[in-house]
C-alpha cells in the first residue's frame, strides 16, 4: 500500500483531515514523563481521530537519546495511520540519497517534507521512493516566508511570485515520477496564496500547517485548501492539541481538542461553497 492509499484509507476510516504533530517539548509536557510515554498516551487517545501524525525531527534531535524516543514513537503509532517525517531535507547527490534512505528506509516514515531551493536533483532521490509521499515547501506559514517565497519572477511574460513557480515545478516533477507522490506545504496563515495554489493545482495534495497557535484562521484554510470533493488536504496542529493540559488528564484533554478540531474541519469541508 502506497502513501496515498494509506492516507485515503485513514481519512475514510476516521472521517478526518486532521494531522497531529507530535513535537515534544519537555517544558510544556507533564512533568516527570518521558517523551516516549507522553507521545504514546497522546497516540492512544487520538488514533481514531486523525488521518496522519507528523513528527518534526528537530524536537527529537535536540534531546538526549532523542532518536530512541523517535523510533519508539513511530512504533507506537498504529500501522494503518500514515506518519509524516518533517525534516525539510534538501541537498545534492549522494547526500540527498542518504537523506531519503534515512527517512524512508531507516526510520520508516510514510512521507516527508523537502526543500526545493537546490532544484530537482535534490528532490529526485525522495520521489524515487514512489510508494512514499514527498511534500515540497511552497508557501510556508512563518512570517519570514515572504523574504523569498513572495519575490516576483517573470514566467511566460507575466510577473508571478516564487511560490507559484515552486508549485508549477512540483506539478511538472509529479508527472515525471511513477507514483505521482508529490504534494505541497502551504501555510494556513496565507489564505489568499492558499486559494491561488488550490485553484491552479486542483488535484494536488496539500499539507497545511499554521492553524491554531500559528494564527491561521481555520474556516478560510479549509475553504481554500480542500479540493472539489472536500478532500485533498491535511491540516496539521501540534501544540494546540498535545499541550491542552499539563495535568494528569493531558491525554484526555488532547483528545477533546482533537475531536473538536476534527469535527470542525469536517463540517467546514462539507458545507463550503464550491
Amino acid at each position: 500500500m502506497n502513501f496515498n492509499e494509506k492516507l485515503q484509507n485513514a481519512m475514510k476510516m476516521n472521517q478526518s483531515l486532521l494531522c497531529i504533530g507530535l513535537d515534544p517539548d519537555p517544558e510544556l509536557m507533564r512533568e516527570g514523563m518521558s517523551v516516549s510515554n507522553f507521545n504514546k498516551a497522546i497516540i492512544e487517545a487520538t488514533a481514531d481521530l486523525v488521518c496522519a501524525y507528523k513528527l518534526n525531527l528537530a524536537f527529537y534531535e535536540v534531546l538526549d537519546k532523542g532518536m530512541e524516543s523517535l523510533k519508539r514513537t513511530i512504533n507506537a503509532i498504529p500501522k494503518n495511520i500514515p506518519i509524516i517525517g518533517d525534516g525539510k531535507r534538501g541537498d545534492i547527490g549522494n547526500t540527498a540519497k542518504a537523506y531519503a534512505k534515512a527517512m524512508f528506509s531507516t526510520l520508516g516514515f510514510d512521507a516527508t517534507t523537502v526543500s526545493p531551493y537546490m532544484g530537482f536533483d535534490s528532490i529526485e532521490p525522495f520521489t524515487e521512493y514512489w510508494e512514499k509521499g514527498v511534500f515540497i515547501l511552497c508557501r510556508t506559514s512563518n512570517p519570514g516566508a515572504a523574504d523569498f517565497q513572495g519575490l516576483p519572477f517573470i514566467l511566460d511574460g507575466k510577473q508571478v511570485p516564487l511560490f507559484e513557480i515552486v508549485a508549477l515545478k512540483a506539478a511538472q516533477w509529479n508527472k515525471k515520477g511513477k507514483g505521482h507522490n508529490i504534494g505541497l506545504v502551504v501555510g494556513a496563515t496565507y489564505p489568499e496564496e492558499l486559494k491561488l495554489i488550490r485553484h491552479h493545482h486542483p488535484k494536488m495534495l496539500l499539507l497545511i500547517p499554521g492553524i491554531g497557535t500559528h494564527g491561521g484562521e481555520l474556516a478560510s484554510a479549509v475553504r481554500n485548501g480542500v479540493d472539489n470533493w472536500g478532500q485533498g488536504a491535511i491540516f496539521t496542529s501540534s501544540r494546540q492539541i498535545i499541550y491542552a493540559s499539563k495535568r494528569r488528564d493531558f491525554a484526555q484533554a488532547a483528545r477533546q481538542v482533537a475531536l473538536s478540531l476534527r469535527d470542525e474541519i469536517r463540517h467546514l469541508a462539507s458545507t463550503r461553497e464550491k
